[in-house]
């Protein structure tokens, strides 16, 4: 069975310096046999959670709110072993679609006797000048308060660039994500094992 990594791109621009990033990622899994798939989450009409608890009553993995795209992407992330989420740095913080798919999928994920649990996960964040490495961990907090296995890197998940295709000048940074595929590769191999 090949395993499968689903990315999310929660910046607003479909095909900018996140998806560079993403793709990145995705090229070098793909080396590795392991399937992706690049979901677009940015510019979605996305709801915040509103803490009805409905979800820790069903323990459906799912979130009552069925009218945007959250349930679907939760699917994805249920139906792969590992998953990256992936935002620009808006005022030193992750996109607003950002943070409502985290604190969703987070809490449904909980809720469901921690569906999240050993699954293979990181965030990468890439951002102007500063405030990236605090958007990786905005991610990566709701990673490890859900019991996922975080992959490290070379450094920081994250790359600098401003228009559109700048982070590919941005060598330590793309070199970074690479070895986070690489690195995330070995752990689903060594966890499948």
């Amino acid at each position: 069975m090949r395993m499968k990594v689903t990315l999310f791109n929660c910046s607003p621009r479909k095909d900018g310096n996140t998806y560079t990033g993403l793709n990145v990622i995705a090229e070098e899994l793909d080396k590795e046999s392991i399937s992706t798939e690049i979901i677009q989450v940015g510019c979605e009409n996305i709801y915040g959670c509103d803490a009805c608890g409905i979800c820790k009553k069903t323990k459906s993995g799912f979130c009552k709110i069925e009218d945007d795209i959250v349930n679907d992407a939760i699917k994805k992330v249920y139906d792969s072993e590992g998953l990256i989420i992936g935002s620009p740095t808006y005022f030193g913080s992750i996109t607003a679609e950002a943070k409502a798919f985290i604190d969703r999928l987070g809490y449904v994920s909980r809720a469901a006797d921690m569906k999240l649990s050993r699954k293979v996960a990181a965030g990468i964040a890439i951002a102007r000048r500063a405030g990236a490495v605090d958007s990786v961990l905005q991610i990566n907090k709701m990673f490890l308060i859900s019991g996922c296995i975080i992959p490290c890197s070379s450094y920081w998940n994250i790359a600098i660039g401003r228009e559109k295709g700048e982070i590919l000048n941005d060598k330590e940074g793309i070199e970074t994500f690479i070895n986070l595929a690489r690195n995330m590769s070995w752990l689903l191999k060594k966890i499948q094992d």
